[in-house]
């Protein structure tokens, strides 16, 4: 079994949702955290609430994504835990979409994704302990019209996910795929009852997963409302 519990955490893609939640449970834990964002202005408030670190990344960019490392490795000491939530998105007619925006949707879902794991996977390697969990979405195992840019980003980083599950936890590092099927609830929403995901009921499935022994690890699972279709 894998030693327990994880004492730090970062989130890259963090945001006012399901980035949030994380942060607050894995505070909650007594976990140090920092988090990542391309505007790490828009956390600040957060940041101030839980006392935690925030840091500028472009996850596209392998030298931002390894200064974020050790930046990350500076305020917390060896980071543990990884949460990549980053994603990418661009929507519309397959035959009028603009390549460059579809270029960079896929940079940042997928090539962020690889980037941000390959420094994570450097550094647990060594220790022979550690997590990296991505966040994925209906669109990682089906393709919607109008929205294939998002579904190729989310497809690869699925694709990362289980070649990564499958390399890196005999080496003791626990790799898993969410499957987020369903809008996740923002602040505010007017949506009826459990009609859309909860972001701290989603947190609290990523958490179940992070404490899981590693006899019975799981490398995906998918999360929805009672109103979504399989």
């Amino acid at each position: 079994m894998t030693e327990k519990p994880y004492k730090t955490a970062l989130i890259v893609g963090a945001g006012p949702g399901l980035g949030a939640s994380l942060a607050r449970q894995c505070r909650a834990r007594g976990m140090q955290v920092a988090l990542a964002a391309r505007d790490p202005g828009r956390l600040s408030g957060l940041a101030a609430e839980l006392d935690l670190t925030a840091l500028e990344c472009d996850v596209s960019d392998p030298a931002a994504v390894a200064r974020l490392f050790v930046l990350a490795e500076a305020a917390l000491g060896s980071i543990e835990s990884v949460f990549f939530n980053a994603s990418g998105r661009v929507k519309g007619p397959l035959a009028t979409l603009d390549a460059k925006a579809v270029a960079d949707v896929i940079a940042i879902s997928a090539y962020g994704g690889f980037l941000v794991a390959k420094e994570a996977a450097l550094r647990m390697t060594q220790k022979g302990r550690g997590a990296i969990f991505f966040t994925g979405a209906s669109a990682s195992v089906k393709g919607y019209a109008q929205s294939a840019p998002f579904a190729m980003g989310k497809f690869a980083l699925r694709g990362l996910a289980q070649s990564a599950a499958r390399e890196l936890a005999p080496l003791g590092i626990h790799v898993a795929h969410f499957v987020i099927d369903g809008a996740i609830r923002r602040a505010g929403s007017s949506a009826d009852g459990d009609s859309q995901l909860d972001p701290d009921a989603i947190a609290q499935t990523y958490m179940a997963i992070l404490d899981q022994p590693r006899s019975a690890w799981t490398w995906e699972v998918e999360v929805r409302p009672w109103v979504e279709k399989f």
